[in-house]
């Protein structure tokens, strides 16, 4: 065996590997856990006592740490070494001394053909210091390499150990980083329990020679393998001199057990309170821990503090609280639940029944007392807003007058019809409310529930409900009844199955043909419907709100005027209606604009309107003409100007045949669109007008003679949705005589 290099020798080079090598360290218990006045860390590594570094602030010179040293170059650095390596991590609560572990090595010198090698030795005999049996391992590194081991217990001659290990590979192919010491390019085996030396050497005969060309040096050491990964340069380079392989040293206080440390209490190390003493692993003498529940050093006086597991821990479960207590804590349960255990708690079923066979009759009666002061709330809301609408006025007139036709409906009646208002039962929606189709007492119906009502109108709604209940004309919707008991009244009309002119209008089925006699037909039923409410009606109504979404059709196709009820829940004081106009763009009074003032006449102009869509199937706005002729009615004037009225007409009735029937129907437009409205005719006039040309057609449009081909084609394509515009308006005044206008 060749002799080991000077130990000035080796130290220098160890120095100078630590110091290009870094540092793996791992956190201690505590950062301040020395004593007194004694510094307690070195470079950020915790030094807790019994370790110092001073012999005033360690047990004794054998648990001494020096930290400023001196490496060979003269350059001061701040590495805490214990017996010349470098520690890693102080483990109280373990009795464990983590430091850098000594590496025997052998490299083959390609050019004297020889062998550069140091082995290392350690002898920690005589002191409370042994080496770790269950950490530690002996490693051999290398692609051809074989070492061996010499232990001892203090130097016994008798008591030597030998061991050896080998390790050989081919080729870097057969190595992978990150692998086990499984025996290609590092190997390991067991060393025994206690010992407190060892020697390192490698058999010279395997040196490498063979395979420098990849593998020039082979390495063995004792060592902590669990803290070691494998890597290929350790093979192909000298990388592995310059690493911090980890060696665990177990430390004890002396050679006494626990059991015989309690005769002599002054030389008892465990100082805290609240600490214990534990055997080490070895059996060579004991160590102190902390007693369970508390934390620190337990080689001071007052080391171990308490530990605060509710915070710390959490450890019980819900729905259970946590209390620290001193050592330990203490997990409290609910009412209601028992503790199973320490940590758990679960349901006390006898409790828990025992409290709901008292509770549940209480609550069933806390419950059926609050249903009943609720329906109490409900209902005296529900008659506020009956009162205020002059719902007994209704009531007193359907109980003296037989066959009155109108009904008041309550809103659990409304709700159930509309199966509690169900958007698949929405017929149309708009900006002032929203109407459903319904059934009530066997009867298909449509409810309009609006947003607002003019809070001016309340008063008058019932007077105004009397009024409009008593139209009963062929081509007006009527009006069922409606239901009081809601902030905002609803109201209830028949229901029109077939859609509106408008649909009719826009929506025809490819190869349909809707005649001049049918389009006058219409114009007429929708005329005798306005002029009705002008002039027959007590008192007078004006609707306010004609267009082609209001004249609907049945299903024996007869034109319908709806809308002419819905009036009373829109705003009609001046002062809103100077930002408020009612009506719909294209159908507007120019007079009704400038004044705000609602006549017969508005009336006589939006039916205008209607006409010029029945004969020219145009819609009223197009924002892709000129500006002048964005306006149906614009358009048309210009073009009765320009003699171009041919130009408007729809396709399906240019013909010759009817033209003069077309240009006295267009004559009868123009002056419903005259300027002024005093210079327009009344809709009694506009009626009796229309019955005049469709005379003239020679077809008298009575229902036994509507023909089958063109009341197929009505509204065929149109959609079967009855539309009660939204955002309709009337308004009903108090003196007696005057008009009641309705619509927009």
């Amino acid at each position: 065996m060749q002799a080991v290099r000077t130990a000035n020798t080796v130290v220098a080079l160890l120095h100078l590997f630590l110091l290009l090598a870094p540092s793996k360290t791992k956190a201690t218990e505590s950062s301040t856990m020395s004593l007194p006045g004694c510094p307690d860390n070195c470079s950020g590594i915790p030094i807790p006592y019994p370790f110092g570094l001073s012999p005033n602030c360690s047990l004794s010179d054998a648990f001494e740490v020096s930290c400023n040293t001196t490496n060979y170059s003269g350059t001061s650095t701040s590495t805490p070494y214990w017996h010349e390596r470098q520690v890693l991590d102080i483990s109280l609560s373990l009795g464990e001394l983590r430091v850098t572990a000594p590496i025997s090595y052998q490299c083959y010198n390609t050019t004297t053909k020889t062998n550069d090698y140091i082995e290392w030795s350690w002898n920690l005999s005589g002191s409370a210091f042994v080496f770790n049996y269950e950490k530690n391992k002996f490693v051999v590194i290398g692609c051809d390499t074989l070492a061996y081991v010499q232990y001892s217990v203090n130097l016994n001659q008798s008591n030597y150990y030998w061991g050896a290990c080998g390790s050989w590979c081919y080729g870097l192919q057969t190595l992978t980083n990150g692998s086990t010491c499984s025996g290609i390019g590092c190997s390991q085996t067991v060393i025994p329990k206690g010992i407190n030396y060892f020697y390192v050497s490698i058999v010279e005969q395997y040196n490498n020679s063979e395979i420098y060309n990849f593998s020039r040096c082979g390495y063995a050491m004792v060592m902590e393998p669990d803290n070691f990964t494998f890597n290929t340069r350790y093979i192909t380079t000298d990388a592995l001199e310059r690493e911090n392989l980890p060696l665990v040293i177990d430390w004890f206080i002396d050679n006494t057990t626990c059991n015989s440390t309690w005769a002599n209490e002054s030389s008892y190390a465990c100082k805290s309170k609240n600490s214990e003493c534990v055997d080490s692993i070895s059996g060579l003498g004991y160590f102190c821990n902390c007693s369970r529940g508390y934390q620190g050093n337990p080689y001071l006086e007052g080391g171990c503090q308490d530990i605060n597991e509710c915070v710390s821990q959490q450890p019980c479960s819900q729905p259970g609280k946590c209390y620290n207590t001193q050592g330990g804590y203490r997990c409290s349960c609910p009412f209601g639940w028992q503790q199973k255990e320490k940590d758990t708690c679960e349901p006390n079923l006898a409790v828990i029944l025992g409290t709901c066979a008292s509770i549940i009759p209480l609550l069933f009666l806390v419950f059926g007392v609050y249903v009943i002061l609720e329906r109490r709330k409900l209902s005296k809301v529900m008659k506020k807003y009956f009162d205020q609408y002059g719902g007994w006025i209704l009531l007193e007139k359907i109980k003296s007058s037989q066959g009155f036709g109108f009904t008041i409906y309550t809103k659990q009646q409304v709700e159930q019809a509309t199966n509690n208002f169900d958007s698949a039962s929405i017929l149309g929606q708009g900006g002032h409310g929203t109407v459903y189709k319904g059934s009530l007492s066997g009867q298909t119906v449509a409810i309009k529930k609006c947003k607002m009502i003019d809070e001016n109108k309340k008063k008058e709604f019932g007077k105004e409900m009397l009024i409009l209940s008593q139209i009963n004309h062929k081509n007006i919707v009527k009006l069922l009844g409606c239901c009081l008991e809601v902030e905002v009244p609803m109201l209830v009309y028949e229901f029109i199955p077939n859609g509106t002119l408008l649909d009719y209008i826009n929506n025809k089925r490819p190869g349909s043909h809707i005649s001049l006699a049918t389009r006058l037909r219409i114009a007429q039923e929708s005329a005798e419907a306005l002029a009705y409410l002008h002039s027959s009606a007590s008192p007078p109504i004006l609707h306010g709100d004609v267009k082609s979404t209001n004249i609907l059709s049945d299903k024996n196709y007869m034109a319908k005027v709806s809308d002419f009820g819905a009036s009373t829940l829109a705003p009609t004081d001046e002062s809103e209606m100077a930002t408020l106009v009612q009506g719909t763009c294209g159908y507007l009074d120019p007079e009704y604009l400038q004044s705000c003032k609602l006549s017969d006449k508005s009336d006589v102009y939006s039916f205008g309107v209607v006409i010029l869509e029945l004969l020219t199937s145009k819609p009223v706005i197009d924002f892709g003409a000129p500006e002048e002729e964005i306006g149906l009615s614009s358009r048309f004037l210009i073009a009765m100007e320009e003699k171009k009225i041919n130009e408007l007409l729809d396709d399906e009735i240019k013909c010759e045949d009817h033209m003069e029937v077309i240009m006295e129907v267009a004559e009868l437009a123009k002056e419903c669109l005259n300027m002024k409205g005093a210079e327009r005719p009344t809709m009694k006039e506009v009626a009796e007008e229309l019955e005049r040309i469709c005379k003239i057609m020679q077809h008298p449009w009575r229902e036994d003679q509507y023909h089958p081909e063109e009341l197929e084609t009505l509204l065929s394509g149109a959609s079967h949705v009855m539309e009660i515009e939204q955002t309709s308006s009337f308004s009903l005044e108090k003196q007696a005589g005057k008009s009641i206008a309705v619509g927009r």
